[in-house]
């Protein structure tokens, strides 16, 4: 009886000791359970996707823009039309003169148009013979505006003293310095319009127009030369 109890522990022996306690719950979340240091994510929720990279800038030359360059101002005309020379000759003679307008629109049309002009007053005194002094400001369409002054010889003043007014166009004069010199009268046409008179000198290629109106002013009254100068000066020769 003793033998056959000790041969039963020994057979029983071996199953006693593999059986274990098994909690089922436990061991179906075990496959699904993530390694320690990792959190535990349900499966209906998704890490967010990392931000793609920004996009490369385009590289085709035609996608590139370019400020357009400045524009080149047009160069302002060298010589002055008929409008302004009209409009600065009516502010010395009056506005409305009588034949002013004529007179200039024949002189530019046989002459062209000038590059510069003298706006100013004469006044001078003879018997028959007899001195002028003139002085004014020289307008030149590029260098702009200068002192001048002219005396000369007159022939034709009425007796006694006479003051007047004077316009002249100045052609081909390029610098405002070749005005200071001599300028004798020369064999250009001559202007009658209205009760204003115009004559023609010339020093090289430099051409002057004065014009003049008044009844002192005749055209024998041009005949000499107008000798010009940046400051005043009495003595004409």
């Amino acid at each position: 009886m003793t033998i056959l109890l000790a041969a039963l522990a020994i057979a029983t022996a071996p199953a006693t000791a593999q059986v274990r306690t098994v909690d089922p719950n436990t061991a179906i979340d075990a496959d699904v359970t993530p390694p320690p240091g990792q959190a535990n994510i349900p499966y209906d929720q998704t890490l967010p996707a990392e931000a793609p990279p920004p996009p490369a800038p385009a590289t085709d030359p035609a996608a590139t823009s370019y400020a357009a360059p400045a524009s080149t101002p047009a160069p302002a005309s060298a010589t002055y039309k008929q409008d302004d020379l009209i409009g600065a000759a009516e502010g010395v003679f009056g506005k409305g003169a009588k034949g002013l307008a004529d007179l200039i629109e024949k002189i530019l049309k046989d002459q062209g148009e000038p590059n510069a002009y003298i706006a100013g007053r004469e006044a001078g005194g003879a018997l028959v013979a007899g001195l002028r002094y003139g002085s004014g400001t020289l307008f030149h369409k590029v260098e702009g505006e200068r002192p001048a002054y002219w005396t000369g010889p007159s022939i034709g003043f009425d007796v006694g003293g006479n003051a007047g007014k004077t316009f002249i166009l100045v052609y081909n004069l390029y610098d405002s310095q070749d005005l200071y010199q001599r300028f004798p009268a020369g064999e250009g046409n001559a202007y009658f319009i209205g009760g204003f008179t115009a004559s023609y000198m010339r020093h090289g290629d430099i051409v002057l127009i004065p014009i003049r109106v008044g009844v002192g002013y005749r055209l024998g009254a041009n005949v000499g030369y107008m000798k010009f100068s940046e400051k005043q000066r009495w003595l004409p020769f």
